[in-house]
């Protein structure tokens, strides 16, 4: 690729272009989290930039001789590791300990959000390989001239593998927890793929909550009301404070993904006595029939209803519609005792300091294998009868 016919450019946010701009590169099966309205929302509620730790500095490639983007990167310089599910603090605790500076570090991801994707992004027609190719290299000069000291691209599209290997990326393993879809015709006969130990002990948990007088409501997002997201945030915001901790994302964030993006959302109320007591939030990607299970709240702590709520309803609500994925989010071997199986992804790292990266290597070769002996354990444990095991 001649590189004097394209020009990289570093924009620090995303209303420096238009979302048509940005959502041409987007290919149809990316997934929600990608687009101009899930990045941008982030971004004017104040999730990321300003004093985050989060600042925007997404790549953006443009042609010479021709209008509009034809290849991006979302991109962010991190001042810390929150947010990300994958965790480096060892690695910059070894920085420290050397007198480096570990941040600033370049991270390319959907903030807060663990879940596969594109994240070398191209224009259709175009070769799509000199586009990677010209966006990896320059995103690592950008680190080398500005002495970052890493970059890291978080759960990548397996096609985009190849290439962040030749650039000279790393792997590293992560387990997720997925729930799929069978071809339930109801919630009885995915119960009936079960072994007869987690069979009985997730009809236990459902009539602890069914014995509390819970009720619940599936409203989409087209049918929400300011209200009933109002209701969801106070039951986030409630969960990180009983954890002193504080919220990562804002209300004005799930306010705006109401009114931007409304049909790729799914909220589960659950009242009892007829008073909201607790909430969850689906994202939803009909386009590959996915949910993630990405937020839950509860106002009252009720023994079970975390269970129900965030993973039996959304269940139900994927066998009635059909959806063959759920995603309940990062980390978590309990969900394998409600029906999740584990799947390995990868993220994706290059480290400029050539001693640091050698180091790594090693540290992530070891890892590696002390991985695959994990999810061979865990497939020991499946929760599926033995004739049903998919692992």
């Amino acid at each position: 690729m001649n590189q004097k016919k394209y020009q990289l450019e570093i924009i620090s946010s995303l209303a420096d272009i238009s979302a048509s701009d940005w959502n041409s590169l987007v290919p149809a099966d990316a997934g929600p989290f990608l687009s101009y309205e899930f990045l941008s929302a982030l971004e004017r509620c104040g999730c990321v930039g300003g004093n985050t730790g989060w600042q925007v500095a997404h790549l953006i490639l443009k042609s010479s001789n021709a209008t509009g983007l034809i290849g991006a990167m979302p991109l962010y310089l991190k001042q810390h590791s929150y947010g990300e599910f994958v965790f480096d603090w060892s690695w910059a605790q070894a920085y420290e300990q050397h007198g480096l500076q570990y941040y600033p570090k370049a991270l390319c991801a959907i903030p807060f959000t663990p879940v596969q994707g594109p994240r070398l992004l191209c224009a259709k027609g175009l070769d799509y390989q000199s586009i990677y190719d010209a966006l990896l290299s320059s995103l690592k000069q950008i680190v080398t001239q500005n002495e970052l000291s890493s970059v890291h691209i978080l759960f990548p599209e397996q096609s985009e593998i190849k290439s962040l290997i030749e650039q000279g990326f790393m792997l590293r393993d992560s387990v997720q927890f997925h729930w799929e879809n069978q071809g339930y015709q109801d919630f009885e006969q995915f119960l009936a793929v079960l072994n007869m130990k987690r069979r009985k002990n997730i009809r236990r948990e459902r009539a602890m909550v069914e014995a509390e007088n819970i009720s619940f409501l599936h409203i989409t997002g087209p049918d929400s009301t300011d209200a009933d997201w109002k209701f969801f945030y106070r039951c986030y915001e409630n969960t990180y404070l009983e954890h002193q901790s504080s919220p990562y994302l804002t209300e004005g964030f799930f306010l705006e993904l109401a009114h931007t993006m409304p049909e790729n959302l799914h909220l589960i109320i659950a009242s009892k006595n007829s008073q909201r007591v607790a909430s969850s939030l689906l994202v939803v990607d009909k386009v590959n029939a996915k949910a993630y299970g990405r937020y839950w709240g509860a106002m009252e702590s009720i023994n079970c209803l975390h269970f129900e709520t965030a993973y039996y309803q959304a269940i139900e609500y994927c066998i009635r519609e059909d959806i063959q994925t759920f995603e309940g989010g990062a980390q978590g071997e309990h969900k394998m005792a409600r029906g999740f199986l584990p799947k390995t992804i990868h993220s994706a790292h290059w480290i400029s300091d050539p001693q640091f990266s050698n180091a790594i290597k090693h540290f992530l070769e070891r890892e590696h294998q002390g991985m695959a002996a994990y999810v061979d354990e865990l497939s020991e444990h499946s929760p599926l009868k033995s004739s049903t095991v998919t692992l």
